[in-house]
């Protein structure tokens, strides 16, 4: 495996996915690059708001997994497939959840790193998915 699909399966494998050994603030801030981007088509985030977010994330749905399912590199940028599940128990996407049910949906993302850091991430999530199967 290359040094940056590496830096990427961390970033999924301790810090998307919620677990016992990860101090969050600690690895996301050594992973990200001080200059780091998230992208979407709606927004950009710096790296306080992603670290702040996932954290968040990591209460809201403490079972949260992320599976890689595909990694392509080119170059220093990795693109992963990915599928990613949880239970959220709070409010989540406008519903309010009592942690019984869960969704299952799938992820595109195209990573670019540099000097052993993530400096941006372009991603697409299927929420669309995932509230379906919340409200069913």
């Amino acid at each position: 495996m290359t040094k940056e699909k590496e830096v990427v399966s961390i970033f999924y494998n301790e810090c998307l996915t919620v677990n016992e050994k990860t101090n969050i603030n600690e690895v996301l801030t050594k992973l990200f690059a001080d200059d780091f981007q998230s992208r979407n088509a709606k927004e950009t985030k710096g790296k306080a708001q992603m670290i702040g977010q996932i954290g968040g994330f990591w209460k809201l749905m403490p079972d949260m997994k992320w599976e890689i399912q595909e990694m392509i590199q080119e170059g220093n940028k990795v693109v992963v497939r990915s599928e990613f599940s949880a239970s959220p128990k709070g409010e989540f996407m406008g519903m309010n959840l009592d942690g019984t049910k869960k969704f299952k949906t799938m992820a595109i993302d195209i990573h670019t790193v540099e000097n052993g850091q993530i400096i941006t991430v372009y991603h697409c999530e299927e929420w669309a998915t995932a509230i379906a199967q919340l409200k069913s």
